[in-house]
């Protein structure tokens, strides 16, 4: 009783307290999105990114205190939906200044239903009117909702107001999962007004509808949900179908913090020092900017302070820089602007020394796919896939960007196992896939690290015979070498299973795909038996339908790419493993002759393919030249003139590594074709106040950033009259925290603070995998760039990607070269 009196008397207060803390009305501003000074609500400036289904970037949106919390506003089907569940087309979109409204007009065309989406503002939030020409179709009676989806993060450890009735939104869900056609979720509460976190002033938000409003934990269903609003449509109704009013606790005089966008990893004392200052932008650009030395009793001293310089605002924020290069005394240091002090960094001549270690030492093995792996007292994952593959079946478009076409294009038939594929590779990324592009280009980038800088290093134990790889146990031989023999091992096994590469092997079912933790426990090892019944086996096969599917279609552009790479690896293996480098380089000879006056086979899917036919041939041709100096090579190269001189900054780095076996009328148009690049490569780079590329596709850049730093290495060894390494420094600074929204490491265990939520196998536990690369800040339009440290299943800004690792690798070395501090 005195528990219900208590309850009563906390709702009553909390429903009695004000639920915003101004009153204003959102502008819709110049980028077409409502904002005032703590609240944005943007109305499908982004789009569900189609070849991956449901991204968390659309519908209508909410910005609340600087973090987007709130996303996804749109019709869906389900009360929980999961990203591969269906998603809307997108017709139109409709931004009128004279009534301050924004709509956006979408269909679900397989049920002839087609509504739009209007928000107008209100004090402090917005008004969203659903509205259709005619009634919900049968079929979606009862599953078409408009939902909105609530940050997980943002929310755990806060209560929610049902019309008055206290509850609390669960750290970790429990109850029933929805499942489609079986059973509905269990809601946290219903109601007609909502109040999320009423007792936070930097939180609350509040819905009211005319209509039922229900809460549900979407994490129930998929570790990946979010907390979701929804509103069923009504039946027998055309016109406006359903109205929300979303408000939330807004302050007119907040102002987003300064952040100091620095290295975590430090400066080596000759390098360039620039701090990036990211402001909100109504804050005045004044005060100094310090650097304190941090002594060893904890006393700090000011050892150089000045006004930041304001530069070009970038996204929504103002930005201002501050030099200390001049500093070079070694020691540690913290950046202090106004109320904002950054963690502790080193300068000194070693700051870069073993910023590379974890990703060999650890990432590498960790994503080592058909092995066991240990490190200490954890099994990261058994030794999973060894029943690779199946044959995917014909005209088959799957998911993932995979792909089967008209034909197998092998002896082999739908269904039927292909022996020989349950060897080396390593885990694409954040899934258990082998994604061909993705090895080739991971194998080329450590043969290259390895040749440039005789990387030695040896600290894991790999032991083929016992598929046993041991984490911190040296075995006598260098890990670089180790690795480059695993992605071979995975690449000519597909040339010595089916005659040619394979787009990849990814697993047949969903249920599959959207596995967390130990990739052994996806499969029982056992090849399958479809005679057999899934409780059968024999040791050898069962009727287990686990194994993965091997996607077989022949594209010549992917084959030049695998060829080029077993080329380069058989270079590096020729003193450390002969039979497997001859292997690797008569492979890639005779796959060279194979394609040689004959139409090419272009099949394409997304970016399991290949690249560009002149692109793939580029690196054949150049890997080839290297290996053997055969002029039929050179000839090559010389034809592909054109391509590299209109593909310069892809180009380059190939272009140049051939410099040696070239003539010099080649010479000469690389020399041009390199001074004709570094104007746009200069353009390219100050469009931002971080001095690198930032792109702006739904997967963010850390990728062209680390490419781009290779480039800059061959081209500044090439011609450094043109080049300085200034960009390779630049690059770096970026990946450990000169960049927007945060100061944070992009590099897992690299720099003082570093990511430690990200997207690899293990993130349902919010965890991370030490020496692995995310993608990175994530600009979502119009101008909101984003990178969640509190949130890692959005793929596109926290998926450790393998390829990124090797391409991180070869740059920390080259800067480390460049200081003159490898030995």
């Amino acid at each position: 009783m005195i528990k219900s009196v208590l309850y009563s008397a906390i709702a009553s207060a909390l429903l009695a307290a004000p639920i915003v803390t101004s009153a204003a009305v959102p502008e819709l501003n110049d980028k077409a999105y409502f904002s005032q000074p703590s609240l944005d609500i943007v109305v499908f400036s982004n789009w569900y990114n189609g070849l991956f289904g449901d991204s968390k970037i659309s519908g209508v949106e909410l910005v609340h205190f600087g973090e987007r919390i709130a996303t996804n506003g749109d019709v869906r089907l389900s009360a929980t939906p999961e990203q591969w569940d269906p998603i809307p087309t997108f017709v139109e979109r409709k931004v009128d200044n004279n009534t301050n409204t924004i709509s956006a007009t979408l269909s679900y065309p397989e049920f002839d239903f087609t509504y739009t989406i209007s928000a107008s503002p209100i004090e402090n939030g917005v008004e969203i009117t659903l509205s259709s020409p005619r009634p919900v179709p049968a079929e979606l009676v009862g599953k078409a909702g408009f939902n909105m989806e609530f940050l997980p993060a943002n929310y755990m450890e806060t209560s929610f107001l049902a019309d008055g009735k206290p509850g609390a939104f669960p750290l970790y869900p429990t109850g029933v999962k929805e499942i489609i056609g079986q059973h509905e979720p269990v809601p946290l509460a219903s109601a007609k007004q909502l109040v999320l976190a009423p007792e936070s002033d930097t939180k609350r938000v509040m819905i009211e509808s005319s209509a039922p409003l229900t809460l549900y934990d979407g994490r129930a269903k998929a570790q990946n949900g979010w907390y979701v609003v929804r509103g069923v449509l009504p039946e027998n109704k055309q016109g406006e179908l359903l109205t929300w009013r979303i408000t939330a606790s807004t302050d007119d005089a907040w102002l987003r913090d300064p952040m100091i966008a620095h290295s975590q990893v430090g400066y080596l004392p000759g390098q360039t020092k620039r701090a990036v200052i990211e402001l909100d932008k109504h804050a005045p650009v004044n005060g100094m900017a310090e650097l304190l030395k941090v002594n060893a009793d904890g006393s700090k001293a000011v050892v150089k302070k000045a006004a930041p310089g304001k530069v070009e605002d970038y996204t929504r924020y103002q930005y201002a820089t501050f030099d200390f290069t001049d500093v070079t005394e070694p020691g540690l240091y913290q950046l202090r602007y106004k109320g904002t002090t950054t963690a502790s960094f080193p300068i000194a001549e070693h700051a870069l020394d073993a910023a590379w270690y974890p990703t060999l030492d650890h990432y590498f093995p960790v994503q080592m796919d058909h092995v066991l792996v240990n490190e200490a007292y954890r099994v990261w994952h058994g030794a999973s896939h060894l029943d690779d593959a199946l044959q995917a079946p014909v005209n088959h478009e799957h998911f993932d960007l995979y792909a089967q076409g008209p034909t197998t294009d092998t002896q082999y038939k739908p269904g039927e196992h292909i022996p020989g594929l349950n060897v080396g590779g390593w885990y694409d990324a954040g899934d258990y896939d082998i994604r061909t592009q993705t090895q080739y280009r991971t194998v080329r980038f450590l043969v290259q690290a390895f040749e440039e800088f005789g990387i030695d290093r040896d600290t894991t134990l790999v032991d083929y015979d016992r598929k046993y790889v041991d984490i911190h146990v040296p075995d006598g031989k260098p890990d670089l070498l180790q690795q480059i023999e695993h992605g071979t091992l995975a690449l000519l096994a597909q040339f010595k299973a089916v005659g040619h590469a394979i787009p990849g092997i990814i697993v047949p079912d969903i249920s599959q795909y959207t596995h967390l933790g130990d990739g052994l426990t996806m499969t029982d090892n056992l090849i399958y038996n479809a005679s057999m019944a899934d409780t059968e086996s024999n040791g050898i096969e069962s009727g287990v339908f686990d194994d993965r599917w091997a996607f077989t279609s022949k594209s010549t552009p992917l084959n030049y790419g695998s060829m080029a790479a077993l080329a380069a690896a058989s270079r590096t293996l020729q003193g450390y493993k002969p039979v497997l480098a001859k292997e690797s380089l008569d492979t890639a000879i005779a796959a060279w002759a194979s394609e040689a006056d004959k139409q090419p086979d272009l099949f394409r899917v997304g970016n399991t393919t290949g690249g560009g036919l002149e692109e793939e041939k580029l690196k054949a041709a150049v890997e080839l030249l290297v290996t053997t100096g055969d002029t039929q090579y050179k000839h090559a190269v010389t034809a592909l003139l054109p391509h590299i001189e209109e593909h310069f900054g892809r180009s380059a780095v190939l272009a140049v590594r051939a410099l040696p076996f070239m003539d010099n009328a080649y010479k000469k148009r690389i020399r041009a074709a390199a001074e004709a690049y570094k104007p746009k490569l200069e353009a390219a780079t100050s469009k931002n106040p971080f001095g690198v590329v930032i792109t702006e596709y739904g997967w963010a850049g850390n990728g062209t950033v680390l490419d781009m730093a290779v480039t800059q290495y061959y081209l500044h060894q090439a011609y450094p009259d043109l080049y300085s390494s200034d960009l390779i420094y630049r690059s770096l600074d970026y990946l450990y925290g000169t960049h927007p929204d945060s100061d944070i490491s992009f590099v897992s265990n690299v720099g003082t603070v570093s990511k430690k939520v990200a997207y690899g196998m293990n993130r349902a536990d919010y965890s991370f995998i030490s020496g692995a690369i995310v993608p990175g800040v994530l600009i979502l339009k119009p101008d909101l760039p984003e990178n969640m440290e509190n949130w890692p299943f959005l793929w596109g800004e926290n998926e450790y990607v393998i390829d990124l690792g090797a391409s991180y690798l070869f740059t920390v070395n080259a800067a480390l070269k460049l200081a003159g501090r490898q030995p």
